[in-house]
């Protein structure tokens, strides 16, 4: 029994059937806890299904600390997420080849509100200039973690995760004011055409 006891104990309360944030690649399930000897030791391995793309990976017990896995975040870190997205982005005056790392380093961090950081810095509108190829690629992989995370926690499909992550990106200071600007150039070219 004693042995069991500290099994479960190496798991961190990770159970079969739950959902869980792997740093390297957002949300998975675990599937099943399986025993496999190797070299004269046992070790006990979860098995994380990806289903979205299509992968599974047995990570060991002892390993789960060491890269980054956690639970799901909890309602409170999903509104706080939200709430960062309305926030004013931030973007340095850096290189971009320097903060494309520094995205990808939160991205890959598995951390709900430093992806939620990386979603509204590089968010576009309809009104807004036009976003590079690698800039739409790490926008794309945080959205995609974010909206994974989110669908997960509130019980919903991603597409409805995705929704509620832009109409929360739409209520920004900044994109309120960008979109009361348009709204009014637009009036006035209507006046000057008439």
């Amino acid at each position: 029994m004693a042995s069991n006891t500290k099994k479960t104990a190496q798991r961190q309360g990770f159970k079969t059937g739950e959902f869980i944030v792997y740093p390297a690649h957002g949300v998975g399930q675990i599937t099943a806890i399986e025993e496999q000897s190797v070299a004269g030791h046992t070790l006990e391995l979860l098995v994380i299904l990806f289903e979205k793309d299509k992968m599974t990976l047995r990570v060991p017990v002892a390993k789960i600390a060491s890269v980054g896995m956690r639970k799901l975040g909890d309602a409170a870190a999903v509104k706080k997420a939200l709430e960062t997205l309305r926030g004013r982005p931030r973007v340095k005056r850096t290189m971009w080849s320097r903060r494309a790392q520094e995205y990808e380093a939160k991205i890959n961090s598995g951390d709900l509100q430093a992806i939620s950081e990386v979603v509204r810095d590089l968010y576009r509108s309809e009104n807004q200039p036009e976003q590079s190829y690698s800039e739409r690629q790490l926008y794309e992989a945080a959205l995609d973690r974010l909206a994974r995370e989110i669908a997960a926690v509130n019980k919903c499909s991603d597409t409805e995760a995705v929704r509620l992550i832009e109409q929360n990106l739409a209520k920004a200071p900044s994109r309120l004011k960008a979109a009361a600007e348009a709204a009014a150039a637009e009036e006035d070219d209507q006046e000057e055409a008439a």
